[in-house]
């Protein structure tokens, strides 16, 4: 499946702008530690360090920390001279790199974590053929899985409608769209409010490596040892989440404005964790050339380092 000459336009303005951006900004204050994060429970370990002060404890200076609605939205974002550090998807990670922005991968954060909603008219992913679906832009995790799922399911017809998350909740209650491809927590809070989960990203695509923590080359090359806490931070903050879910979960609620109990549930759709090998992010490369997103000869290898959680 390729996109159609207009995605491929939208998208290529997308890249030229993250680069026009990228070189254009002037290069980030040493000491400037700027943090994007994505308006989610994907970021889970962030927004738990950052409320519990382990950053801070660890000395990490963190002197811009923004959320984001979507991960397409925050890879341009990283493009900036104050934000070196991300918490944010796979794909969109894998795109600002293939569009020149100078990031490395150095843990993930967790796995899993969308999910397809429908009205109750809507019962099986068959029915989706000559619907209208939400979908946030192209490149983004959740289209890239909706360009899975009408493969799979040899869909005829879709109507991609593309909006932020928190829209396509609204756009699903007027009734303006059909059915909403998702991230969490925005999957289970449709869901809460009568929608049906057709299918999650675990039944489509079983190994699939969600979010990642990324950072500015710079950082890694000047100052190791911040990116080393960095990580640690972050490997800590996820095995407190596993350990305390309730905990977590009212943290969450406050941060992202929502129920606990819908965090609660919506958690137990992902799998919190800093593991991540070369394997699912060549998978997650393979399919975004074979879709159109980027060009080929990018390899996990490029992008992934795994020293940091090592130590």
């Amino acid at each position: 499946m390729r996109l159609d000459n207009m995605c491929r336009i939208r998208l290529l303005i997308l890249l030229i702008l993250i680069v026009f951006v990228s070189g254009c900004m002037q290069k980030a204050d040493p000491d400037s530690l700027g943090m994007a994060v994505e308006f989610n429970n994907h970021a889970a370990c962030a927004y738990v360090a950052e409320e519990m002060g382990w950053y801070e404890e660890e000395g990490i200076n963190l002197t811009a920390y923004e959320s984001y609605a979507t991960g397409m939205q925050l890879t341009s974002a990283i493009a900036r001279g104050d934000i070196r550090i991300a918490y944010i998807c796979l794909a969109p990670a894998i795109l600002a790199y293939s569009s020149g922005v100078p990031v490395t991968i150095v843990a993930g954060t967790h796995k899993h974590g969308y999910g397809l909603v429908a009205g109750s008219e809507i019962t099986e992913i068959s029915q989706l053929s000559g619907v209208t679906v939400g979908c946030p832009r192209e490149g983004s995790m959740v289209d890239i899985l909706l360009k899975c799922l009408i493969r799979q399911y040899n869909l005829k017809d879709v109507r991609i409608k593309r909006m932020e998350p928190l829209k396509q909740v609204i756009a699903l209650e007027t009734g303006s769209i059909d059915a909403a491809f998702l991230p969490e927590h925005h999957a289970t809070a449709a869901e809460s409010k009568g929608f049906q989960m057709l299918i999650t990203s675990q039944e489509l695509w079983p190994e699939l490596q969600g979010s990642v923590l990324v950072v500015k080359n710079d950082l890694i090359e000047n100052n190791p040892d911040t990116v080393r806490k960095l990580v640690r931070v972050t490997q800590n903050s996820t095995i407190w989440i596993n350990d305390n879910p309730d905990d977590a979960a009212g943290i969450l609620a406050k941060e992202l404005d929502t129920d606990p109990a819908i965090i609660r549930r919506s958690m137990s759709r992902l799998n919190y964790t800093t593991t991540i090998d070369e394997e699912s992010v060549q998978d997650m490369i393979d399919h975004m050339v074979e879709f159109g997103l980027i060009e080929e000869g990018i390899r996990a290898e490029d992008i992934l380092d795994t020293e940091f959680l090592l130590n």
